[in-house]
């Protein structure tokens, strides 16, 4: 080759390699471009986890731990002691508080006091109170004279109270409200179930199925309605009172029963020297139904044992036994007395909105009916 044609084919390359280089520019543009589409793509994944763990957290953040600020320690104890929201807990002393958590009663009643504020429990004007009266229920005895006694059945949100001396049809009535409940609201019942503290052993499943029969309800699905418990102890029976509100919880009961109140407590705490310690305790065991009540707009009846006074010459010797503090905490309290022919009088002699009077029954093999 000559020299003049070495020299034009070195020229012909240096012209096409520019060329070359920026079809390899034009190459690897898109990709350059796609790779930032990569990474945000990653990051917009990277960003939905980590708001989606956020949400969890947040999930997990709305249990008792959040609503009163306490650590999950605590909030573990105060769960399985029956304190799952911030309303229960606002509604309970401090002392229950310190022992059901283990916890000191100054760190108590701060618990309460930020239960409080997040459940506004302060002042309410009376108009709303009245609204949430409107949402009572009632009850029937399966007797319409006891009824009107009692402004139409045993209402919820209340403590019911019934004393007088064996055999006077205290635990029959028991008996048949926990049948009478089930039955649908246009007949007197709240179309729920029951929760039955037997502390005397008198529940008896088959005349529950006689009174279930009568009422025109299948028996055994009536007793398949009707959780039973048997306290052997006065804490036993607290324990179970303070159980019942899971139950509640859950829904589907609104008949809580005790019979008899005050039965274990006599037998356990003995003379002068421990009626304080008896009376403290019986107190909180009232705070606990009142609060079960309250709250789950449930009907609590609860049957209390009579004492004599001999030294009494005039008037009825026959007293309840509790004192002032379960007569000043029951919201109804039916004294009942035995007549003649199967009959029994209620005599209603504290209410706060009923008059006093009294209603004739009779306890049959049906249960509950009219004079």
């Amino acid at each position: 080759m000559t020299d003049e044609e070495i020299k034009n084919e070195e020229e012909q390359k240096t012209e096409e390699a520019p060329e070359e280089e920026a079809e390899k520019v034009e190459e690897t543009t898109p990709e350059t471009e796609e790779t930032p589409k990569e990474d945000s793509e990653e990051d917009s994944e990277e960003d939905s986890e980590e708001d989606s763990e956020e949400d969890e957290d947040e999930e997990e953040d709305e249990g008792l731990e959040a609503l009163t600020g306490i650590g999950p320690a605590t909030a573990k104890k105060l769960e399985e002691a029956g304190y799952h929201d911030a309303k229960s807990i606002a509604t309970s002393a401090p002392g229950d508080l310190s022992a059901a958590a283990d916890i000191s009663e100054a760190k108590a009643k701060k618990i309460i006091t930020l239960a409080k504020d997040k459940c506004d429990m302060g002042f309410e004007t009376a108009d709303k109170l009245m609204e949430k009266r409107k949402s009572i229920g009632r009850l029937t005895t399966g007797s319409e004279e006891f009824d009107k006694l009692l402004g139409g059945g045993l209402e919820t949100q209340a403590i019911t109270e019934a004393f007088g001396e064996f055999g006077s049809g205290k635990s029959q009535i028991a008996m048949q409200l926990a049948v009478n409940v089930q039955l649908p609201e246009d007949k007197g019942g709240l179309n729920s179930g029951c929760l039955y503290i037997d502390s005397e052993h008198t529940f008896r499943p088959e005349r529950v199925m006689q009174m279930a029969e009568h009422m025109g309800l299948n028996p055994e699905d009536a007793l398949k309605n009707i959780k039973v418990a048997r306290a052997y102890s006065s804490d036993d029976q607290m324990l179970m009172a303070e159980q019942a509100e899971q139950y509640l919880q859950e829904g589907g009961i609104k008949l809580v029963i005790v019979d008899s109140l005050i039965s274990l407590f006599r037998s356990e705490y003995v003379g002068r020297g421990a009626l304080a310690s008896r009376q403290q305790k019986l107190n909180r065991h009232l705070s606990t139904l009142h609060r079960l009540a309250d709250v789950y707009n449930a009907t609590v009846y609860i049957t209390n044992q009579v004492m004599s006074k001999p030294d009494m010459f005039f008037g009825d010797p026959t007293k309840p036994v509790g004192g002032h503090i379960l007569g000043h905490s029951a919201t109804f309290r039916i004294y009942l007395r035995k007549s003649k022919g199967g009959k029994r009088i209620a005599r209603l002699i504290d209410s706060p909105n009923l008059p006093e009077g009294e209603a004739i029954f009779k306890v049959t093999g049906d249960g509950i009916v009219d004079n």
